[in-house]
């Protein structure tokens, strides 16, 4: 174990933790959501995550821009970052959709079994990311480098990068967003009505499979953004990197408590930090397992997880 070195970088490690965590977050958002509606454990969210990523590599592929590309100019990467945030957001809802429509809403229609959803779930899941695998021959796809991960300045000697600042920052903003969406609006009444009730819900007038699919595209939309944020961050991509960030993320979920907004935020934070200190103390090769170790160790003494809120029962 290298204290040593867990303490001499130890504000690095939260940093970049911290910038690991936000991305869990917002793909753990999806998690949360459908569990807290449908109680169903959705596995094929992590290709909803893929699909922004890959979309807003390819949106800028078609503005010319390459793994070799480096843009200047403020006016220029916020253009990129908007344009392609908005088509990534779009095409991982736009997936979400045809996942609930094709695969999950008739099997609700034919009140299936949890096992069957379980089973299409995974199905999806592998579907998906096999026809990417496909489409891109199993070969990485490269992004422009569009945000400098140069040291703006630093802060108790620990250097802060604009990666960094704008993956915590977009994920705050996008989770404070949803957050109000969610207990502010009527459409957020809805979601939170069928979470807690569907039968009484629907018999107040609430339409669940329009409630229902409005989880799925908010899911995705939250899945968009933090896949544009994991390719400004990363700038490599496959087509098989969804699995097991998805499992993380929806590891944090469960962490901050299925089910709860918030929960899913803290979790994403949490589990990024513990697998950086992880890594920094026995070594990278060490990082995957604290993270999923953390689980088990947390749900043995608390198995609501750190808030264990339902969102059936948020309030306003």
């Amino acid at each position: 174990m290298d204290f040593d070195g867990l303490f001499s970088n130890f504000g690095e490690l939260t940093t970049t933790g911290l910038t690991q965590g936000a991305i869990y977050a917002l793909v753990a958002l999806g998690y949360t959501l459908v569990y807290g509606v449908l109680r169903l454990i959705n596995f094929a969210h992590s290709e909803v995550f893929i699909a922004g990523a890959f979309a807003a590599i390819w949106t800028w592929n078609g503005f010319g821009l390459d793994q070799n590309s480096q843009v200047s100019g403020i006016g220029s990467i916020l253009f990129y970052l908007l344009v392609a945030m908005i088509v990534a957001a779009i095409a991982s809802a736009g997936t979400a959709t045809v996942i609930e429509r094709v695969a999950y809403r008739p099997l609700r229609k034919r009140n299936a079994p949890p096992l069957a959803f379980l089973i299409t779930a995974i199905g999806a899941s592998i579907a998906i990311s096999e026809a990417f695998g496909v489409y891109t021959r199993r070969r990485p796809e490269g992004a422009p480098i569009l945000v400098s991960s140069e040291p703006l300045f630093h802060i108790a000697g620990v250097p802060i990068d604009a990666v960094q600042l704008l993956t915590i920052g977009s994920a705050l903003v996008m989770m404070f967003a949803l957050d109000q969406f969610i207990n502010r609006s009527r459409t957020g009444r809805g979601i939170r009505a069928v979470a807690q009730d569907a039968n009484t819900a629907a018999l107040m007038g609430v339409n669940k499979d329009r409630i229902i699919l409005m989880v799925f595209i908010a899911g995705g939309t939250m899945a968009g953004v933090a896949g544009l944020l994991y390719d400004v961050r990363i700038q490599t991509l496959t087509y098989s990197v969804g699995f097991l960030l998805g499992l993380k993320a929806f590891t944090a979920a469960v962490l901050g408590g299925i089910g709860n907004l918030r929960g899913a935020l803290v979790g994403g934070l949490l589990l990024g930090v513990v697998e950086n200190y992880a890594a920094g103390l026995f070594g990278s090769q060490w990082k995957d397992f604290a993270a999923f170790a953390v689980l088990v160790v947390l749900l043995m003494f608390r198995p609501t997880g750190l808030l264990g809120e339902s969102l059936g029962r948020a309030r306003a």
